[in-house]
């Protein structure tokens, strides 16, 4: 019987694996036999979150704090983790930000920060990992974390950095997916809708939030714990060869609308 999602043995990094989205995707993956790397800026946390997807899931984990806007901390977490496992198979690039007001009173810096994390973030972290391990080894499978903000507008939160970041995250994984693909790295992004996580369960349980999502979502309710995991595995499964530069809503329907 053949394990079309078998990861044991690869190694996974996953970005903003502090809280939220980001766990539950590095979980997800070490499920599958991965093991996993959890970088955020909070040291701390990312330890812990390892410790105990290693405990769990019998993989090894390492935490290592970074912040995805310093090239230099990139380039040297990279090597870190070269020096523990002498590969890297799976990038996942979930670390990102999102600053919610009217675009008139968008500040200079708002903007800027969203692109650097969101967009350049992004880059950077994807130009490092293929660089110090998948282009040597001839493989790899980059998953970039946009939204679905970065395909359609909306009309209940306010946020042009947002919108304008994870665009560019969207048609970035086409640019490296069209440039890598014949070097054996395939790059694709998943376009999460409205999920909860311990920050946005408030917003999303809200009667405002809630008439909403019957209105604008198909499915008539936001995404719960797990519902991104499938995504993730089936884009980081070696079997995927011929799956590049997909961009891929997970969303209840909602840009189908």
């Amino acid at each position: 019987m053949k394990e079309y999602f078998d990861l044991k043995g690869q190694v996974a990094i996953v970005t903003g694996a502090s809280t939220g989205l980001g766990v539950q995707m590095a979980r997800a993956l070490a499920n599958q036999g991965a093991n996993i790397v959890c970088l955020a800026r909070r040291k701390e946390l990312c330890d812990e979150n390892a410790a105990a997807i290693a405990e769990e899931f019998g993989v090894e984990g390492m935490g290592v704090s970074c912040d995805i806007t310093d090239t230099a901390r990139i380039e040297t977490a990279v090597k870190e983790i070269m020096d523990r496992f002498g590969r890297i198979d799976i990038l996942i690039n979930n670390a990102g930000t999102g600053a919610v007001a009217p675009a008139e009173e968008i500040t200079d810096a708002q903007f800027e920060n969203e692109m650097q994390i969101d967009l350049f973030g992004t880059f950077k972290m994807a130009r490092e990992v293929a660089k110090q391990a998948m282009l040597p080894a001839k493989y790899g499978r980059i998953i970039n974390i946009a939204s679905m903000y970065g395909l359609v507008g909306n009309k209940i939160a306010p946020a042009s950095p947002y919108h304008a970041a994870k665009g560019g995250v969207v048609n970035l994984t086409r640019a490296l997916a069209a440039e890598w693909g014949e070097k054996g790295i395939t790059v694709n992004a998943i376009c999460p809708g409205y999920f909860e996580t311990p920050l946005t369960k408030e917003t999303l349980d809200s009667p405002t939030f809630q008439e909403y999502a019957r209105t604008m979502i198909p499915e008539a309710r936001y995404g719960r714990e797990g519902e991104l995991d499938t995504a993730a595995i089936f884009l980081a499964s070696p079997a995927s060869t011929y799956v590049n530069g997909v961009i891929l809503p997970v969303d209840g329907g909602y840009t189908s609308l």
